[in-house]
């Protein structure tokens, strides 16, 4: 049963990432508010992001677990509007700078709403209150980490690879951000679409989410100091994936 409900949930995930991702490809061709120059100057479209928040979240439930398909959908639509709204400003110092000035940027909101969604992620899946936030922690702080590396083509996508591959051991909720992004990694790769802030942020919620059930509180204390020590040195970690594989 733990094997069908782990294969039924990356089925699911990666169908219905794929299944979004060509609905809005064929939707929205030739719309600029969909379009991004890319490091390379290239032009690619936005519409990973909403197609992995989607197929995610739809993992997730069928694996079991609703709180961690909302955190996903919450870090998602805080990394859209990112994509949509954002600056240039990258960085937990930049955007507290400008919220210390009386600017709420799209950084600080979704800062704010990725953290709250993670805790609240958290506060469900655990039952102690030390755990609840040390999953919220490990929730949210990997949501930070996946967008950190989302600097170049397949950084991200081979982080939740790499990070989610794991946790197909322990349980079937890591299956969903491992299906979701499968099912667009070649074309991230092939520097047709980007994952963006609502990609990056959704699966490494969900990744988060997986490491957090799979963990006790040993685990878990590991792993939230180290996303914070992450976080503190967020940028040498992006300078860091953007260097040639």
């Amino acid at each position: 049963m733990a094997t069908l409900n782990r294969v039924t949930a990356l089925a699911v995930a990666a169908g219905g990432t794929r299944l979004v991702y060509r609905a809005l490809r064929a939707r929205t061709r030739g719309e600029a508010r969909w379009e991004r120059t890319n490091y390379a100057g290239r032009t690619v479209d936005l519409c990973a992001g909403p197609a992995v928040t989607v197929g995610v979240a739809a993992g997730a439930l069928v694996a079991g677990t609703p709180a961690a398909a909302a955190a996903a959908l919450v870090a998602g639509a805080c990394g859209a509007y990112d994509d949509v709204a954002g600056d240039e400003r990258r960085g937990f110092r930049a955007h507290l700078t400008a919220l210390g000035q009386g600017e709420v940027t799209s950084g600080a909101l979704k800062l704010f709403g990725v953290g709250a969604a993670g805790l609240l992620a958290g506060a469900l899946m655990k039952d102690r209150p030390v755990d609840k936030v040390l999953a919220g922690v490990v929730i949210a702080g990997t949501a930070h980490l996946v967008n950190l590396v989302d600097v170049r083509p397949g950084r991200a996508a081979l982080t939740v690879l790499g990070l989610g591959a794991p946790g197909l051991l322990r349980g079937p909720l890591a299956a969903a951000p491992v299906g979701a992004v499968s099912a667009v990694a070649g074309d991230d790769l092939g520097e047709s679409t980007m994952l963006g802030d609502a990609g990056a942020h959704a699966l490494g919620a969900a990744v988060g989410a997986a490491i957090a059930a799979g963990s006790g509180r040993a685990g878990l204390a590991l792993h939230a100091a180290g996303l914070v020590a992450a976080a503190a040195y967020g940028d040498r970690i992006t300078d860091l994936a953007r260097s040639p594989m």
